[in-house]
């Protein structure tokens, strides 16, 4: 059974405040009505990060509001949220996390074709004020050259 929605949540600030180091799939724990607001698109992860407590994985300020045609079942928006990994993917993370200050946050939220919502997380690190500053230079630089090319094809 495939499913036509191609819900897609992006962080989009993730890739500029933050060095990726690893990427990972984690599937998540909702309820009814919070994936069915999902696949509505009522979601945002912009200001969200994992935590770890007692060895699972939590998502931890991702808002999913609250679902229009439910009744006093809804859910609350901004709970947290288990994420659901390997036992050793937990681990590594883990470790990862305590030992060398890096954090742990979303990239994109997403159903997949069987209709589960899940999750790219990735293991990052904090940029500094001039890595950020060194990405638009690159970014613009990319921009032009295209613009370059484009007008000499």
């Amino acid at each position: 059974m495939k499913f036509k929605n191609n819900i897609e949540i992006k962080n989009r600030k993730a890739r500029f405040e933050y060095e990726i180091l690893d990427k990972y799939m984690a599937g998540i724990v909702l309820g009814g009505t919070e994936i069915k607001a999902i696949r509505l698109g009522k979601a945002s992860i912009a200001e969200a990060f994992c935590e770890f407590t007692n060895g699972e994985l939590f998502i931890i300020n991702m808002t999913v509001q609250e679902y229009s045609h439910a009744t006093y079942f809804n859910h609350k928006p901004k709970q947290a949220r288990k994420l659901l990994l390997n036992r050793k993917e937990l681990k590594k993370l883990e470790k990862d996390v305590n030992s060398s200050g890096n954090t742990i946050i979303p990239l994109k939220l997403f159903i997949n074709d069987k209709g589960l919502a899940k999750m790219d997380i990735a293991l990052a690190k904090g940029k500094k004020l001039h890595d950020k500053r060194e990405t638009i230079k690159d970014r613009d630089n990319k921009k032009r050259l295209d613009q370059i090319k484009k007008a000499y094809k």
